[in-house]
């Protein structure tokens, strides 16, 4: 510094770390620098000197699992420290799930006010900060979250200057005057452990990213899928980030150009968020970085402040679901956590958020493929989003939408995201639990595999056009798709003039397993909420000759969109093994005829009992 007098003022606060922790005393509350930005040289001195205090609460966001910290809670050399953690951690660590009765349920943005009214007051806070600049200034770095709050807030605060963490712009530094305590130590960040990776990883990712459309503004959850996340949006244009935890992943997408943060609507061309948790290169990275803004979690996590983004993306995983749509989320079991504390804020504010959209990403079975993800009601852990804030969930098996969904509706697209081997004993459970008609059957289909890869969206004149496989939630939009169609239409479909399209009748185009069966619809509209505008479905008949049949809504036909359903439907049964294609229809159909003769294989016509049939055999071209 400088400033001889700021330079003295510093020297006049310089303590060892056991100097500084002993003058806690017994009774009082400390808190602790939350996460990666946890003061690692404090928490050794206060384990270390333990035998001066006793009762001592500690107060923490999260710690590590790996960190000393996270061991406090037990007693150790005879004096017991308490910990109020504000997330627990993971459920699955034996020494936190022992003592899951000091957690203290909040959402992430209420926090700051606890300590600021002083609802919580806070005697000691021993935070990690930069070396000061000329002017007495030092940045919280990786740690602003609530960090700053608690700062703000204690009686007395220890910081330990480390020159390994990086100034990040934005509201996340202190003053030299506000600080009580200095303790120099230059050591190692901590960083994040790798992830275990799941083999549906990519799938996972590739589903969520078809939600996410160019210039919207992300944020993205922490877990064992973020990275293939991160990876899948590369391919999209001016994205903006607000999020509570920015990673290496995310910095990735900035220096690929994908993340410009032209759009957002609100702190434009800022990479907004409170925390880092990553490696060390990357920590680096974040130092004097112009382009990122960290501010305290009472604003990063405010959901009306979320909610100002433009088409706000809020990506954010599930642990465990219910058939309802309820998530239940922990941290995970290595030195890592999933952002739960902050996980509802940013589902409300992207619901509220113009345009925006939440989407929660589970994988169907663990790690081990033994247990699946999607359960009939959990029986342990809290419930982290209620079933009236889920909308999108994504699985390696597809996307369905519950918002505006009753709880039969619910239970049918939750089973559909599940994996094929537990989907039966899913089933049965609804049934017994009432969430399911019990006359309600499904045939192979509950065994079926959603194949993502038919999907596709197109413009029509402006208009998206997605074409994509028949989910067993597509029953109620297919009944309305016939009721809306002509006389004339319904007729050429069904050999003759028909006024009621029941449920049973019409589920065997819903429920179908994608290989001996198979629906692709076309559709416009918002996921969850869309019309079907044309229909095309093989059945196999015999051997390897399937039938199919083809209805498109009056106002989209002459469009080429029976053309795109019959060529997806054409390549489709080509890889299941169909060698043959036959429609029966009338024979003043010539819109059928014309398509069949659009293929590029031979096409048979006969007559049988006053029917057109029309047969395209694969074999020959």
């Amino acid at each position: 510094m400088k400033d001889k007098a700021m330079q003295a003022k510093y020297n006049s606060k310089l303590r060892t770390a056991d100097e500084a922790v002993r003058a806690i005393r017994s009774g009082q509350r400390v808190f602790i620098g939350s996460s990666c930005g946890e003061p690692q040289h404090l928490v050794n001195a206060l384990m270390d000197n333990a035998v001066y205090f006793s009762d001592v609460e500690i107060v923490r966001l999260l710690s590590l699992e790996g960190s000393l910290l996270a061991l406090m809670a037990d007693e150790y050399r005879g004096h017991k420290f308490h910990v109020r953690s504000i997330y627990q951690g993971s459920d699955q660590t034996k020494s936190l799930r022992a003592n899951q009765r000091f957690i203290t349920p909040m959402n992430l943005c209420a926090v700051p006010n606890l300590f600021k009214k002083r609802l919580l007051p806070l005697h000691f806070a021993l935070i990690q900060v930069s070396p000061p600049d000329d002017y007495g200034w030092m940045s919280l770095g990786i740690s602003v979250d609530v960090t700053l709050g608690a700062a703000q807030s204690a009686d007395t605060v220890v910081a330990q200057v480390n020159p390994k963490m990086p100034r990040v712009p934005g509201h996340s530094f202190i003053h030299l005057n506000d600080v009580d305590v200095i303790v120099e130590k230059e050591e190692e960040l901590l960083s994040a452990y790798e992830l275990p990776i799941y083999e549906s990883a990519d799938e996972i990712a590739g589903l969520a990213a078809n939600l996410v459309d160019d210039g919207t503004t992300v944020q993205l959850g922490l877990a064992e899928l973020s990275q293939a996340i991160a990876k899948a949006l590369a391919g999209k244009n001016d994205l903006g980030v607000h999020t509570e935890i920015l990673t290496d992943d995310l910095m990735g997408l900035v220096s690929e150009g994908v993340v410009t943060n032209r759009y957002k609507g609100v702190n434009e061309g800022k990479l907004l968020a409170s925390g880092a948790i990553g490696s060390n290169k990357f920590y680096q990275s974040l130092h004097n970085n112009v382009c990122i803004e960290f501010r305290p979690s009472d604003y990063v996590n405010h959901p009306a402040v979320i909610s100002q983004n433009n088409n706000m993306v809020a990506i954010n995983f599930a642990r465990t679901m219910d058939l309802s749509g309820q998530v239940y989320a922990d941290a995970l079991p290595q030195n890592h956590f999933s952002g739960v504390t902050g996980m509802l804020d940013f589902v409300m504010g992207a619901s509220m958020s113009a345009g925006g959209k939440s989407i929660i990403v589970i994988s169907a079975r663990s790690i081990d493929g033994k247990t699946s993800r999607i359960i009939p009601k959990a029986d342990v852990g809290s419930i982290l989003i209620p079933k009236g804030y889920v909308s999108y969930v994504v699985s390696e098996f597809g996307v369905v939408n519950l918002f505006g969904k009753n709880i039969q509706e619910r239970a049918m697209a939750m089973i559909s995201l599940a994996h094929p081997d537990f989907r039966d004993e899913l089933f049965h459970n609804a049934k017994e639990a009432g969430l399911i008609d019990r006359n309600r059957t499904l045939n192979e289909s509950l065994f079926g595999v959603y194949p993502a890869r038919i999907e596709e969206t197109r413009k029509y004149d402006g208009q998206k056009v997605t074409f994509r496989p028949a989910k067993p939630v597509d029953e109620r939009l297919i009944q309305e798709h016939f009721y809306n169609m002509d006389d004339d239409d319904v007729k050429s479909r069904f050999f003759g003039i028909r006024r009621s399209f029941y449920r049973e009748d019409m589920q065997d185009m819903a429920q179908v397993d994608y290989i001996k069966n198979l629906s692709i619809v076309a559709v416009t509209g918002e996921l969850g909420f869309e019309k079907i505008i044309g229909l095309a479905m093989y059945v196999l008949e015999q051997g390897t000759v399937a039938e199919v049949a083809f209805s498109i809504s009056k106002e989209w036909q002459g469009r080429g969109i029976a053309s795109v359903l019959l060529e997806k439907l054409t390549e489709a049964a080509r890889e299941n093994g169909i060698t043959s294609l036959v429609a029966y229809t009338l024979t003043t159909n010539a819109g059928m005829i014309k398509l069949f003769n659009k293929l590029p294989y031979n096409v048979e016509t006969t007559l049988k009992d006053g029917a057109l049939v029309l047969i395209c055999n694969f074999e020959k071209e």
